[in-house]
């Protein structure tokens, strides 16, 4: 049994080692050749799967990817050919969770607010986002939340704090974004930030975005950075073509490490083995988990202790410094960003 891993998962050649034989590979570089005689498939962003580079995989069983997103992956085409797929949704939203809280103590602490003061919306209100308004409720925030196919599913609407988009843009001091990325269907996202919302939003306003950088339209972006503050995780052509313009005028500029957490790497590659053992028979992966990774440690955590202590586990300012300097070495950021422990 031959299984393929791109080589910033960690922790799964070792596991799938008793059991296949497990390669790890530059998931950026690989070929229809490369995959052609794998079992499974187990990638990051930088992998497209799609019928291009699998279409002669004829042993293929599985493909996961180590990731909250799945806009890289043909999930149609998969499902047409029966090869089950799982992604790793959920697995580092504390991370985000907590990229979003040191990105709201940096702005408090330079611009002079706390969070009574102001109102948060939250666009995208699964996995990250409800973590996002849990706490900004905690921490003392008005929260504002929008996600229009769970409010259809569930029957959610303002009773539950979830209004239209356009009102969110209107009262929100700060909007940060948790989406999946769509660019089709009922409810797409593919620039759901546009001119016409940002036009809509306060002078001052704040923009987060660490979902997709697709999500947002960086021409409308630029163009309203004069009325905006701008904090960017997710870039439009990351990593080769970033542009410029916005990363210079961003406030928080970072190479797309808001979940990059040591539990958020044990998590992914502990739920895809998960699935990949399901799907092959390698009932040993059932529960497993990296040794020597501490789990998760929920709790609730006050707005001061918060502010206190951030810095310390995600310290952004460097980070976004950095990389305005040396653009060109985004990709070499994130691929050798230090991982933080989760702290609440």
């Amino acid at each position: 049994m031959k299984i393929l891993v791109d080589q910033f998962v960690p922790y799964a050649v070792e596991a799938l080692a008793p059991y296949a034989e497990a390669l790890s590979v530059d998931g950026r570089t690989l070929t229809p050749e490369d995959v052609a005689t794998a079992d499974a498939l187990i990638v990051r962003t930088r992998t497209k799967c799609n019928e291009q580079l699998l279409g002669e995989a004829r042993n293929l069983k599985f493909v996961g990817t180590a990731t909250i997103g799945y806009d890289h992956i043909d999930r149609q085409w998969l499902a047409s050919r029966g090869i089950a797929f799982r992604s790793a949704a959920g697995c580092n939203r504390r991370a985000v969770l907590q990229w979003v809280a040191a990105t709201l103590a940096h702005l408090a602490k330079k611009q002079g607010w706390r969070p009574e003061e102001r109102t948060l919306g939250v666009v995208g209100v699964g996995n990250v986002g409800s973590l996002v308004a849990y706490y900004g409720r905690l921490w003392g925030f008005r929260v504002l939340c929008s996600d229009p196919p769970r409010e259809q599913a569930e029957g959610l609407g303002l009773q539950d704090g979830f209004v239209p988009l356009e009102r969110i843009a209107k009262e929100a001091d700060i909007i940060t974004f948790h989406t999946p990325l769509e660019r089709g269907g009922e409810h797409p996202t593919f620039h759901l930030v546009d001119n016409e919302l940002l036009g809509q939003m306060k002078d001052g306003a704040v923009v987060l975005n660490a979902s997709r950088g697709e999500v947002a339209d960086t021409e409308a972006l630029v163009a309203h950075s004069h009325r905006q503050t701008l904090c960017i995780d997710v870039w439009e052509g990351e990593p080769d073509a970033i542009d410029r313009r916005l990363l210079e005028v961003a406030e928080i500029s970072t190479p797309h490490i808001a979940g990059y957490s040591v539990q958020g790497k044990a998590n992914a590659s502990a739920i895809v083995l998960e699935a990949l053992g399901q799907t092959l028979g390698i009932d040993e992966l059932r529960g497993w988990y990296p040794e020597g990774v501490r789990s998760s440690q929920p709790r609730d955590i006050s707005w001061e202790d918060m502010c206190a202590v951030v810095d310390d586990h995600c310290h952004l300012t460097e980070e976004s410094e950095r990389m305005k300097r040396c653009p060109e070495e985004f990709e070499y950021r994130r691929n050798s960003y230090p991982l933080r422990e989760e702290f609440f």
